[in-house]
């Protein structure tokens, strides 16, 4: 499931030209479909006082089993912890009663599995190069955060036509480590999963994701998945084995890189540090992107008038009394920004989702 649209890039609308099919708490105007899961399904939205697109995770709370719940409350955490250029931006959480809302940054370019499938035969490596670094960029940072992503695919990395960059998301099976502890949880995707997922073993978090980047870039300059094979048993076979073929036009610095991250025992696998520091990915010409901020709604100072109608139909909608609203303001007026806070309950913790207004 991706936060992204192979729509228009991101900006203001109009009501004219967005399919409204409901408001979620006054704030965000719902559209069409653009992803579905298994307990969720991703929707187009438009922010009601900016007209910023968003892209909105709808989780049917009747629907999850305390498994999900837990999954759910950990994406939650990782990506509000997680704040990086090359990751999807969650923006706010809403809770309502029978659904859950998490309001996310909107990629324009479609994800980097459909990408691939449009190369047969793989990206240059210069081009391949310039993407996988991104994605190197942003598991170091969840790394030094001890944020392990687990589910890494082509089909969670979403692009941003305009920055042209690429950014991970659907963190649904991610979770907190603590280095040199090892975690249980068997999850992810299997043509993409480490050979001690599979097993069921005990693993050590950060080597499951360097395994899987490996697959990612093997996709990216080969244009299929190294292990893909008629059925899953096949398939789990030759990743138990380790098998695997690489073209002989890729370069012996790529596969030296790629044959580095897809070992079958994790201690010998790469670690971040040896990846960033491989001559193919630094090879002349490579350049590491910049931090990009993209804001969800505009930050230019509002009048007077206009703040008062937006707290106006804040109250009239129910968000908040104008005695709550003047405390809030209150507290934050040093920081030259209005803000309103809303407390949401999830798994007995207060989440506290912020509204630049």
């Amino acid at each position: 499931m991706i936060a992204s649209s192979n729509t228009d890039r991101p900006g203001r609308t109009t009501r004219d030209d967005f399919k409204h099919e409901g408001t979620i708490a006054g704030l965000y105007d719902l559209g069409e479909t653009i992803g579905k899961g298994h307990y969720a399904v991703v929707k187009l939205a438009r922010h009601v006082f900016t007209g910023e697109k968003v892209a909105v995770k709808v989780i049917d709370k009747s629907r999850l089993d305390e498994i999900s719940k837990s999954h759910l409350f950990q994406e939650v955490r990782c990506m509000k912890l997680v704040q990086h250029a090359n990751v999807v931006k969650l923006y706010q959480v809403i809770d309502t009663q029978s659904k859950l809302y998490l309001i996310l940054e909107l990629g324009d370019g479609g994800d980097m599995y459909d990408y691939i499938m449009k190369h047969e035969k793989g990206l240059s490596e210069e081009l391949a190069r310039h993407y996988f670094l991104q994605i190197v960029n942003a598991i170091d940072f969840c790394h030094k955060l001890h944020v392990v992503h687990r589910d890494l695919k082509p089909e969670n990395v979403v692009f941003f036509k305009k920055t042209d960059t690429v950014k991970l998301t659907d963190f649904g099976f991610s979770n907190k480590f603590v280095p040199g502890n090892k975690l249980d949880t068997s999850c992810g995707s299997l043509a993409y999963s480490a050979p001690e997922i599979l097993l069921g073993d005990s693993y050590d978090a950060p080597a499951v994701d360097i395994w899987s980047m490996g697959v990612i870039l093997y996709m990216l300059v080969c244009g299929q998945a190294p292990f893909q094979e008629a059925n899953d048993s096949e398939t789990l076979t030759m990743i138990m084995d380790c098998k695997y073929n690489i073209p002989g036009n890729i370069s012996e610095s790529c596969k030296d890189l790629i044959k580095k991250m897809l070992v079958r025992e994790p201690c010998d696998r790469a670690k971040l540090e040896d990846i960033m520091a491989h001559p193919w990915l630094n090879a002349s010409g490579a350049v590491i992107p910049q931090e990009v901020e993209v804001p969800l709604v505009c930050q230019k100072e509002l009048s007077i008038e206009d703040h008062n109608c937006i707290v106006e139909k804040m109250i009239n909608g129910n968000f908040a009394t104008v005695h709550d609203i003047s405390e809030y303001v209150s507290i934050c007026v040093n920081m030259n920004l209005i803000f309103l806070f809303i407390y949401l309950e999830i798994h007995s913790l207060n989440i506290v989702t912020i509204i630049i207004v």
